[in-house]
């Protein structure tokens, strides 16, 4: 199967997490993305979407799905979306699009999490994958300092903006043995809006995409 396949696979799979006549949190990206397509098909399920990106508000509107701020929604039982990359343990990094910190929102507000992904996003630990880190524009140079001395090459992503009107900085060559003691870390940095590490607030489900079908991986909650 192409990559493409198994990521429509696991939003085909996705779809069955939706909850009758509820706002559906939805995420950013190209496997999101076929979510989207795929929740089309049962539009009339649900009561609307809450959008992490621009982009994905965008692609559900013109697919007649209701978008709704956060703001305006008390309950969001269910929010799916991709990894960059994700562990066993459903610690995620991502970002790559740009959308972390209105996808770390979304994920928080949601009751349940459910990260759907091709198997070649599946690692034994996080970090080859470049974390973003949503930088303040003024505090770029600060951030990027404090990144380096935590073991990190930290870089510019040339000619990006936010939707919320900051800057990526991407870190290359960083060791994750605590994602959750890192992020933790990296968020403390004055400057530093969010960074990429979904490890405080992991998946609870990884719907996997693999060549004998979709595995489904749940966190424990003990």
């Amino acid at each position: 199967m192409t990559q493409d396949e198994l990521k429509q696979a696991v939003a085909r799979e996705a779809v069955l997490h939706i909850v009758e006549g509820a706002v559906i949190g939805v995420g950013s990206g190209t496997t999101a993305n076929f979510f989207i397509d795929e929740l089309a098909k049962v539009k009339a399920r649900i009561a609307g979407a809450v959008a992490s990106s621009e982009a994905s508000a965008k692609r559900l509107a013109g697919h007649g799905i209701q978008v709704f701020d956060l703001n305006d929604v008390s309950d969001l039982p269910v929010y799916v979306d991709g990894a960059d990359e994700i562990t066993e343990q459903l610690a995620m990094i991502k970002g790559g699009g740009g959308a972390l910190t209105r996808e770390k929102i979304v994920a928080a507000a949601a009751g349940k999490f459910v990260c759907i992904a091709d198997a070649s996003k599946l690692v034994a630990s996080l970090g080859r994958f470049p974390l973003p880190v949503e930088v303040i524009p003024m505090a770029r140079g600060y951030v990027a300092r404090q990144l380096e001395q935590l073991g990190g090459q930290p870089r510019e992503r040339a000619g990006f903006v936010t939707d919320n009107g900051n800057l990526i900085i991407d870190v290359s060559g960083l060791s994750i043995p605590d994602p959750a003691g890192l992020e933790e870390r990296i968020n403390n940095v004055v400057g530093v809006v969010t960074n990429g590490l979904f490890a405080r607030r992991p998946a609870d489900v990884l719907l996997l995409g693999t060549a004998q079908g979709v595995r489904a991986l749940s966190r424990s909650r003990a």
